[in-house]
């Protein structure tokens, strides 16, 4: 249900409510001893299936058992028990919703015979993740009620158990967020759209605070950038300027995004197969927002900034031209080549703002930002690149920690001299030729990203840039979602800023 995160409690009894879910290993052939409170009749007709072999508890494998007298039941393979880490614990959590149907009713109980805090919330996680459907334009069933789960464990576990299950709930309602955003139509999600429910989500924290600098600010600061991408929309551009905690100080993560409400590729048309799904464009002002609210819903007591830059890419009469030179907010010229490659154009101003106005430790930029990024890595993994390589491994291994993949990508000189060879400007925003095309875009945002401070010598701002152009949407392979954006990498800055 849009919005809500599906509620997941704990008791230390032995009672089953609703249907049994019982995660199992691959190669038992009765249910453990550990396993109780399950019903005579039920738990007979249980242990016959596996020692039938009928359920070989193979990952992700499920089997419903209704109409005995013992109530249902719901069997979940985990695989074998040696390879079934938390992720696996995550997808069979998933996969219990996804399977879940009408006979199943809408309360679950949850009896593990493996009572591993980290592995149990990570099932919980998986149920809650899953649990998603994007409803808000259809009719609604009178009767229609909310999945509900409970988890069965001993009272030594209970109070870790539940404190880590509510972290788990915060953070899947920064995801959650995300995908609301990012499905949202576009005739309802427009720049200042989001920038309205940026102000409107900063009101439930006291320690959240939300700028917007609209079209006219933004033209009066020298965005231009921003300026000449959303200016052919009658719907303008805004930048949203999101601020957890902002009265610690410091040094502090600096998250952009990049927030194309709509692409129709500008007065570079896109064919019009698909064109639907440029709705999607945003996912990167999507991750920030929903990463931001995750931070905040979680309690996270550092101070966090992140920058949203929102445009609507429309051809008109006052839209930008292939051949335009626009002055960004840098100062640096770009020579536009295609104004379907703006995304890098609205970061080039994102970019700049976050390492001059704060002071960053680190800046992580997202963006749907190019198809060669998908032709490179499918829906499977997100483009990473970086200034730092440790900070790269960083990011890379915070993805694998929450099994949201981050493949690092190269950034080489070569690809910064093609981006920086217009004839009559500092930068170009397409690359010479189709080759290598989501490095030379993220070789392009390289030089946008200030260095720490003017003298000569001074490093660049460590700084990392996600391409989810296949991963924000379109990603079947992600058991975590059902269908449309996929709320991807929300978890992953969690759990690098906070180390959780």
């Amino acid at each position: 249900m849009l919005g809500e995160t599906m509620q997941v409690t704990i008791s230390s009894g032995n009672n089953i409510n609703g249907t049994l879910i019982l995660p199992l290993f691959e190669g038992g052939e009765a249910l453990p001893e550990i396993v109780e409170g399950i019903p005579t009749a039920l738990k007979s007709q249980i242990n016959r299936v596996l020692a039938d072999g009928d359920f070989k508890a193979k990952a992700n494998a499920t089997m419903t058992l209704a109409g005995t007298e013992g109530g249902k039941a719901m069997l979940v393979g985990l695989g074998k028990a040696g390879k079934a880490d938390t992720h696996a614990y995550r997808e069979a959590g998933a996969t219990v919703v996804a399977s879940c149907k009408k006979v199943h009713g809408n309360e679950l109980t949850v009896v593990f015979h493996n009572t591993d805090v980290p592995c149990m919330t990570s099932f919980a996680e998986g149920m809650m993740l899953r649990d998603y459907s994007y409803d808000l334009y259809k009719k609604k069933d009178e009767d229609e009620t909310n999945l509900a789960a409970r988890i069965n464990c001993s009272e030594g576990d209970a109070t870790a158990l539940s404190a880590a299950i509510d972290r788990a709930a915060s953070i899947a309602s920064g995801v959650h967020l995300s995908r609301d955003l990012g499905n949202c139509p576009p005739n309802d999600m427009y720049p200042m759209a989001f920038a309205e429910k940026a102000e409107q989500w900063a009101k439930q924290y006291d320690n959240a605070k939300v700028e917007v600098i609209d079209y006219e600010a933004a033209k009066r600061h020298g965005m231009g950038g921003l300026v000449a991408v959303g200016m052919g929309s009658s719907r303008k551009p805004c930048m949203v300027i999101f601020t957890l905690n902002g009265d610690q100080k410091g040094q502090h993560p600096m998250l952009v995004g990049k927030g194309i409400t709509f692409d129709t590729g500008g007065i570079s048309l896109k064919p019009g197969a698909g064109m639907d799904e440029m709705k999607y464009d945003m996912g990167g002002s999507a991750t920030v927002f929903g990463t931001m609210e995750a931070l905040a819903s979680s309690g996270y007591a550092g101070k966090v900034v992140a920058i949203t830059c929102m445009a609507e890419n429309m051809p008109a009469a006052n839209a930008q031209r292939p051949g335009d030179v626009i002055t960004t907010l840098s100062g640096k010229t770009i020579e536009v080549l295609n104004t379907d490659a703006e995304g890098r154009l609205v970061l080039s101003d994102g970019l700049w703002k976050a390492g001059t106005d704060y002071d960053p430790e680190y800046i992580v930029d997202f963006a749907t930002l190019t198809g060669a990024c998908v032709v490179a890595l499918g829906h499977e993994a997100t483009g990473l690149w970086s200034n730092d390589d440790d900070f790269r491994t960083r990011i890379h291994e915070a993805g694998n920690d929450v099994g949201e993949l981050a493949w690092p990508m190269p950034l080489l000189p070569a690809f910064e001299k093609e981006m920086t060879d217009s004839k009559i400007a500092d930068t170009r925003n397409l690359g010479a030729g189709r080759w290598g095309g989501a490095n030379t875009a993220a070789a392009f945002l390289k030089q946008f990203v200030p260095n720490r401070s003017d003298d000569e010598d001074a490093e660049q701002i460590t700084w990392a840039h996600m391409d989810i152009a296949g991963t924000y949407w379109g990603a079947k392979s992600n058991k975590m979602v059902g269908h449309g954006a996929t709320g991807i990498h929300v978890r992953t800055m969690v759990r690098l800023i906070t180390g959780e």
